[in-house]
C-alpha cells in the first residue's frame, strides 16, 4: 500500500507534507507534488497535514481521482526517468509534470 497525491494539490503545492515525511519520498514537479510509490512506507504522516486533503491511500482514492495512482507512479518512470532515487531532497524540484497534470487547465491569474 502507498499514498497518492491527487488533483487538489495541483497549482497549490503547500509542501507541509515534505516536512513530515520520514523517508523523503515526496517529490516536487512543476505544478504538483508526487509520492514515489516504491519509497513510501505507508506511515500516514503526510495525510493529516495536507491542508487541501489531496493525499489518500491508494486503496481509498475518491473515484474522481483514481487516475492519480497511475500518474504518481508514471511520474518516476515515463515522465522523468527518476526511477527510485531514494530521496527527494537530493533531487530537488523538477521543472516537469506528468502529461495528465500538465494538460489540466491552469487557474486564471489574479489581478
Amino acid at each position: 500500500m502507498t499514498f497518492v497525491i491527487a488533483e487538489p494539490c495541483v497549482d497549490i503545492k503547500d509542501k507541509a507534507c515534505l516536512d513530515v515525511c520520514p523517508v523523503d519520498c515526496i517529490y516536487e514537479g512543476d505544478r504538483t507534488l508526487y509520492i514515489q510509490p516504491d519509497e513510501c512506507i505507508d506511515c500516514t504522516a503526510c495525510e493529516p497535514v495536507c491542508p487541501v486533503e489531496a493525499i489518500h491511500r491508494d486503496t481509498e482514492l475518491p473515484a474522481e481521482w483514481q487516475e492519480y495512482e497511475r500518474v504518481n507512479a508514471e511520474f518516476f518512470t515515463a515522465t522523468t526517468g527518476l526511477g527510485t532515487p531514494h530521496g527527494a531532497s537530493a533531487v530537488g524540484p523538477t521543472a516537469t509534470d506528468h502529461a495528465y497534470v500538465a494538460a489540466l487547465p491552469r487557474p486564471a491569474s489574479a489581478g
